[in-house]
């Protein structure tokens, strides 16, 4: 994949340096967010990192390169472009072959990111087990990409559109380490609460470096999971959620919505029925879990 892969100056330079460095998805810039909102949170979000002492890698696929890390002019293109397309691990290599440009999944993010040698990766929320998996077996490639990719993936845990509680088991299924950062309850994405448990817990960037340095060492193979709450200043309370979401259900099932369009179209009517709350919290997570993966990334890098 390396012959593929094209670093920004900035990347390249900091990788030669071998100062920190975080990978940062780009579907919320073109599936996540309506524009300009995209651009000033992606903007926002590369601030973030590089305020916690590390350089930003946001990753896409564009004319069928893989781009490790984008220039503000770039960056504004993706964020105004138009049939963009939303890329996984089964068509990552298609859009690369075909010469299309498309924005990057967790899964695929991850995959560019091992790629290039990054170890930290901060996102909004993962994909997981949908509401009713069990029966349509709908469940996000984000979750084997961690079983199975060496990255950090910072995140307010996943989407609450999903079934959290089978997410969880899916991932203990597959030995994916869930460490809730700071607290004893998982978050459920715009939600402190999820009511389930912590896995484990930890309340410091450095312990969470010694933990992912120590599995290296003993050969454990995988991604981890790093949950970090939205602080309560920001935060939506479960049950309004909850009833935003079961409405947001509701209109996709009537509409036949399915497959990929499931989860833009269920955060979009979000968005709409909670009057932009959503998409504030939304905003103020990535930023937060940016800020927590460069503290990592760098936390990391020390000896």
């Amino acid at each position: 994949m390396t012959d593929h892969l094209m670093l920004s100056p900035a990347v390249a330079a900091a990788k030669a340096a071998g100062n920190p460095l975080v990978a940062l998805e780009s579907t919320i810039v073109t599936h996540g967010m309506p524009y300009p909102a995209n651009l000033r949170t992606a903007l926002a979000v590369e601030a973030a990192v590089r305020d916690s002492g590390a350089e930003p890698a946001t990753i896409a696929v564009i004319d069928g390169r893989v781009r490790i890390g984008l220039e503000t002019d770039e960056l504004a293109a993706l964020a105004e472009a138009r049939d963009v397309m939303k890329l996984s691990r089964a068509d990552l290599a298609f859009a690369v072959a075909s010469g299309r440009t498309g924005s990057t999944t967790v899964a695929a993010t991850m995959i560019a990111a091992r790629a290039a040698g990054l170890s930290v990766f901060a996102t909004g929320g993962i994909g997981g087990v949908h509401r009713g998996g069990e029966t349509s077996l709908d469940v996000s490639a984000d979750l084997e990409e961690l079983a199975r990719t060496d990255v950090i993936v910072v995140s307010a845990g996943a989407k609450a559109i999903l079934d959290i509680g089978r997410t969880l088991e899916y991932l203990e299924t597959k030995g994916v380490p869930v460490v809730v950062y700071g607290s004893d309850e998982l978050p459920a994405f715009w939600s402190r609460q999820s009511g389930h448990a912590a896995p484990l817990r930890l309340d410091a960037p450095a312990e969470i470096a010694r933990f992912h340095k120590a599995r290296a060492a003993l050969g454990i193979a995988g991604g981890m999971l790093v949950a970090n709450p939205l602080d309560a200043a920001n935060a939506i309370p479960r049950e309004t959620v909850e009833g935003w979401i079961e409405q947001a259900l509701g209109e996709a099932a009537a509409k036949s919505v399915a497959g990929k369009a499931v989860t833009p179209f269920l955060l979009g009517r979000i968005v709409e029925l909670s009057e932009g709350r959503s998409l504030e919290a939304n905003i103020a997570l990535i930023k937060a879990n940016a800020r927590l993966a460069g503290e990592i990334a760098v936390a990391l890098a020390q000896d």
